[in-house]
C-alpha cells in the first residue's frame, strides 16, 4: 500500500493506493522506446521497480528490457508460473476522468523475497506503507473507510470478490 503525497504527484495526491500504479506509457520519448515501452507488462516491471524498490524513471533511449536483470527475474517468474497477472478490468474516476487498467500480480512469497528483498520505505512519489492483510476487514476498511483513490478501491474489491480465483 503506498501513501501518494500531494507535494510530490500530479494525480491522487493525499490518499491511499495499492502498488504498482502508474501511466501506462514508454519509458523514453523516442519512437524505439514506443515500441518496446507500450507493453502492458513492461511498463508494470518498471513501476514495481520504481514503486517497490524507490528506482527512479530515467531509463534512457534504447533502454534493453531484456538484460535488465530486474526484468528478467520478474518475467521468467512470470513464464514459469511463479508470478501470475491479470487484468480485472478498466476503471474511470468519475470525477477527474483518469483511466486505469485494473491489474493483479500474485507472486509466490519465496519469489517476492527474491525478486523484491527490501522494500522502500519511501519513493519518489510518497510513502510506502508497507504489506498489509489481504482480509475481509482489511479490504472492507480500505475501500469504504480510508481516503482511497478510486482505482485502488475497485481493484481491492475486485480482487477480494474474485480470491479463490487468483489464490
Amino acid at each position: 500500500m503506498h501513501w501518494r503525497d500531494s507535494a510530490r504527484v500530479a494525480h491522487g495526491g493525499g490518499l491511499f493506493q495499492v502498488m504498482p500504479v502508474g501511466v501506462f506509457q514508454p519509458a523514453h520519448e523516442s519512437a524505439g522506446a514506443e515500441r518496446t515501452g507500450l507493453d502492458l507488462w513492461t511498463c508494470m516491471v518498471r513501476e514495481y521497480a520504481e514503486e517497490f524498490l524507490g528506482r527512479g524513471e530515467e531509463y534512457g533511449d534504447g533502454f534493453d528490457y531484456e538484460s535488465w536483470p530486474f526484468y528478467r527475474l520478474l518475467t521468467d517468474a512470470r513464464e514459469d508460473g511463479r508470478a501470475r497477472s491479470l487484468v480485472l478490468g478498466v476503471g474511470v474516476d468519475p470525477l477527474t476522468f483518469a483511466t486505469d487498467v485494473l491489474t493483479v500480480t500474485v507472486l509466490e512469497a519465496e519469489t517476492f523475497d527474491a525478486v523484491f528483498g527490501e522494500v522502500a520505505a519511501s519513493n519518489s512519489e510518497g510513502r510506502v506503507v508497507g504489506s498489509v492483510p489481504f482480509d475481509a476487514e482489511t479490504v472492507r476498511r480500505y475501500v469504504r473507510d480510508e481516503p482511497m483513490q478510486a482505482a485502488g478501491a475497485a481493484v481491492l474489491d475486485l480482487a477480494w470478490r474474485h480470491r479463490e480465483a487468483l489464490l
